[in-house]
């Protein structure tokens, strides 16, 4: 959890928008130097961690983002969901900040529509209610705290679609270890309008959040 290497916000009197974007430049810098040999191992782990919670046991949906390529990767995973029988939905952005979703149907489909934006499915488009079919929820996160808060890139991309979620169905963010702060010591910066989370996984393990 929180170490002296993790990054933070070293200046006080931030805005909370500047303390996030402070926090995201420097979270970004320490993935950059994850070696594509790391990477891979990383989603490994993830895919088991992930695949293995007791949450996702006898789910017949799920929804997993789908990486871009220094994030915590999410291949893995989704090839072992649907080896399993599991329908698993992913994000299709759209224009703007359009919300969408499609079925996974093979790796081989993904396509980058759009420099900086993440892999998305061939479709066809099912709609940004389609979320609601989805009985656990994995998504993408710079940081998360023990609060539940979580600190995303910064489009809102999440926090707008996570709206037409089922209520029942819990939210994993996946980070690397060293991104789970502890926020009695080093909360992440947060605004109203951010989704808490309420399980993190990362390559050693899994938890809740926030007393989930």
């Amino acid at each position: 959890m929180s170490s002296v290497a993790q990054p933070y916000p070293g200046r006080t009197g931030l805005a909370v928008a500047e303390a996030k974007d402070e926090l995201r430049r420097a979270i970004r810098a320490e993935r950059e130097k994850r070696t594509p040999r790391m990477l891979t191992r990383a989603a490994d782990d993830f895919a088991q961690v992930v695949g293995d919670m007791p949450q996702l046991r006898g789910v017949s949906c799920v929804a997993v983002y789908v990486s871009r390529p220094k994030e915590p990767g999410t291949i893995a995973l989704i090839e072992r969901l649907a080896q399993r029988g599991v329908e698993v939905l992913l994000p299709m952005l759209g224009a703007g900040l359009q919300r969408d979703w499609a079925w996974f149907t093979a790796a081989d489909d993904f396509a980058v529509r759009a420099p900086g934006r993440p892999p998305e499915p061939a479709g066809p488009g099912l709609g940004a209610d389609a979320l609601a079919e989805a009985q656990v929820i994995v998504v993408p996160a710079l940081a998360v705290d023990t609060t539940g808060a979580r600190l995303g890139q910064g489009g809102g991309w999440y926090d707008r679609v996570l709206v037409h979620a089922n209520p029942t169905a819990p939210t994993v963010a996946m980070v690397f270890p060293e991104e789970l702060y502890d926020a009695e010591v080093r909360p992440l910066p947060q605004q109203e309008h951010d989704q808490r989370i309420d399980l993190v996984a990362t390559t050693a393990g899994w938890q809740p959040l926030g007393g989930a």
